[in-house]
């Protein structure tokens, strides 16, 4: 292993990435260039980033064998998603580098311990209920009222394993939807009145050290993150957000990448989602930083400095999904100005990622009204489906 007693990597190290999707692939890009060598392990034999591996290892996230064998292989471990066996993970890290750890890891993969650790560190949430059968989801609607939203407790994310009950009628229209969450352990979240959504990723190094990327507005339509746009830093909607960034890294002890989803309402910010690792609305930053978000999870992970985040253009960044697909390949040949990243992930299946377009702008404004176009342009082409 090419490893020092303060556990600092030097190039020509293999950093051994558990999953390989499109984070995943563009972690492995950020690590190459760098020098280290990448080996990725998923249970998809066509993962996209098994092809800019340097070596890869096809097996289930729940095969502890393999995942060993692919531990024993590598000088440090990093994930690309929080849907991997935690439990299993924690076993890995007793005995292997895992330099993040696993403590926020299932913290975030559980609705219910997550906002309860947020409270617990003073952050603020929407209200939430447990939600184990019917009857418990009925109690829970009388407490929160409508409109609330359903979601699992484990798993599911770009709107699955959750529905909005905006009236009682939803009860018996979503009847076998629901039905089919509440098989599951369940959450009820109180709907809060939100002015705009918006994230964050922050870093933390070794050294207890943390830096704020710029904040992001984040546009969804049906569930799925359509578009961000960054905001000015220097505003008072970047500053609090930041502020709970830090608060989130501090606490957690961050080592690596973190992307944190809130929710905006006035001057008060409410915290939605943690994702332990890089996340979809910190794309841009590979053309709107001069670091990305997968530079920075690198950096940490090896034991280096963390390189000071600049903003270098205000931006916006489009996800572009599987009906999106054929059209933004032809985007693609007439558009000198956006900087397409196809994820190469097969088959263009209608709501999955595919890749995402990111464009710099002169302004913020001028970012605010392009992603406002885009979010228009989103909706249109899903209503004609």
């Amino acid at each position: 292993m090419i490893l020092s007693d303060k556990k600092i990597l030097n190039p020509g190290a293999t950093i051994g990435i558990i999953g390989a999707g499109q984070l995943g692939k563009m972690l492995a890009q950020s690590a190459q260039a760098m020098g280290y060598l990448v080996a990725t392990y998923d249970p998809n034999p066509n993962a996209c980033a098994f092809a800019v591996s340097d070596w890869h290892c096809t097996g289930s996230f729940d095969d502890e064998k393999a995942l060993l064998d692919f531990a024993n292989k590598v000088d440090v471990l990093t994930y690309e998603f929080e849907n991997v066996n935690g439990e299993l993970l924690n076993k890995l890290n007793r005995h292997h580098y895992l330099p993040q750890g696993v403590d926020l890891l299932l913290t975030s993969q559980d609705r219910l311990k997550e906002k309860a650790w947020l409270n617990e560190i003073g952050l603020e949430t929407a209200p939430y209920r447990p939600v184990n059968s019917k009857e418990d989801l009925l109690t829970a609607l009388e407490e929160l009222g409508y409109p609330a939203i359903l979601k699992t407790t484990r798993m599911g994310y770009d709107g699955k394993g959750q529905i909005r009950l905006s009236d009682p009628k939803d009860l018996e229209v979503e009847a076998n939807h629901l039905s089919q969450i509440l098989a599951s352990p369940c959450i009820l979240e109180g709907f809060v009145a939100f002015d705009l959504e918006a994230s964050i990723m922050v870093n933390g190094d070794l050294e207890g050290n943390y830096q704020c990327f710029p904040v992001t507005i984040n546009r969804h339509y049906q569930g799925i993150l359509a578009v961000s746009e960054t905001v000015n830093p220097s505003s008072l909607l970047a500053q609090k957000v930041a502020e709970v960034g830090l608060k989130v890294a501090k606490e957690a002890g961050l080592v690596g990448l973190c992307g944190i989803e809130c929710f905006v309402c006035g001057d008060k910010v409410y915290v939605n989602e943690l994702a332990p690792r890089p996340h979809n609305s910190g794309h841009l930053t590979i053309e709107a930083c001069n670091f990305s978000q997968f530079d920075a999870h690198i950096l940490a992970i090896t034991g280096r400095p963390l390189a000071r985040i600049r903003l270098l253009s205000p931006a916006i960044m489009v996800n572009l999904l599987g009906e999106n697909l054929n059209q933004a390949l032809k985007w693609q040949m007439t558009d000198p100005d956006g900087f397409y990243h196809l994820y190469k992930k097969g088959e263009a299946k209608a709501k999955r990622k595919m890749g995402h377009v990111t464009y710099l702008t002169k302004t913020f404004d001028e970012a605010n009204y392009l992603a406002g176009q885009f979010e228009v342009l989103k909706k249109e082409a899903a209503d004609a489906e």
